[in-house]
């Protein structure tokens, strides 16, 4: 990785995982990081693990919980009057597949809120500070589960039938989607921005025991592969490269090119047809202003 000296990254998901990962090491590349995330407490333990292992880590902790809009808005306040600018923005926070169907405060159902939406209003909220910054990027995590998922428009909150991983799938492609259509209204409106989307293939992180559980199918399946899946550190890579690579490409979707794309080299992601059509995500673009109250600056402006 190229020095970061002098640069400001925000890693939402930052306490534990891939997002820990991307923490530490842009920070051991001379980073400035904010990690946001709900539990401060584990916030001030990943501050101390990295100080550990990079004692001149610059590294601070901001509390957000993304499934409550009012949070994410709150956090874009703070950051707007405490820091410079924003070199780099990681939307890697996720949940995955709860058994029961879970609302957020503003209503919306969990996944979608925590993974999807409370990015969109994130990535509004610091669009003024990323523009600050003379080569701003946006990198949002997507998944494999995409290949799995479709974007319910009749029902985006699985109100009539909740099927867990069918939820996280649509979640994950809504990231997608999201990371290609900030493309293209950066390119529209001039605001400078790449944005990049990236998935890790399969790593052994805490989401499967928090989301469906080790006794669910997708547990019990997890846990069978678990010596054969990649570490949290193999599975920031493609994240790590789409925020800092000099030769990492805006509109681009970085990932594991091995046998179905779980693990093996870095290279260019499979993108399932629904993302790359450009009606359905100004679509779903328009309908998340629509549900979260959010504007991003009209094109053209």
């Amino acid at each position: 990785m190229p020095s970061q000296e002098g640069r400001i990254f925000l890693v939402t998901g930052g306490t534990s995982g891939m997002g820990y990962e991307d923490a530490k090491t842009l920070a051991a590349a001379g980073a400035q990081v904010v990690i946001a995330a709900r539990n401060p407490q584990r916030g001030q333990e990943a501050i101390d693990r990295i100080k550990q292992e990079v004692p001149n880590a610059q590294v601070q902790f901001e509390s957000v919980d993304l499934s409550d809009l009012s949070s994410v808005r709150a956090l874009g306040q703070r950051l707007g009057t405490t820091l410079p600018r924003l070199d780099g923005l990681i939307n890697n926070a996720a949940i995955m597949a709860p058994p029961e169907r879970g609302t957020s405060a503003d209503g919306l159902e969990m996944q979608f809120a925590t993974n999807y939406a409370g990015h969109f209003v994130l990535t509004a909220e610091l669009l003024p500070l990323l523009r600050k910054s003379d080569s701003p990027r946006v990198v949002t995590l997507s998944s494999i589960a995409v290949h799995r998922g479709s974007i319910n428009f009749d029902d985006l909150q699985f109100t009539q039938a909740y099927e867990p991983m069918l939820t996280y799938a649509q979640s994950k492609l809504a990231c997608l989607m999201f990371a290609f259509e900030l493309q293209r209204r950066s390119d529209a409106a001039g605001w400078g921005i790449q944005s990049l989307a990236a998935h890790p293939g399969v790593a052994v992180t805490e989401l499967v025991a928090r989301g469906p559980g080790l006794e669910s199918e997708q547990g019990r399946q997890w846990s069978a592969m678990r010596e054969h899946l990649q570490t949290a550190a193999q599975g920031a890579v493609p994240t790590l490269y789409a925020a800092t690579a000099p030769e990492a490409q805006g509109g681009a979707y970085y990932g594991p090119t091995g046998p179905n794309e779980m693990a093996g080299p870095l290279g260019l992601a499979t993108v399932p047809p629904l993302a790359s059509d450009a009606a359905a995500a100004a679509r779903l673009w328009t309908i998340t202003e629509e549900i979260t109250g959010t504007r991003f600056p009209a094109r053209g402006r």
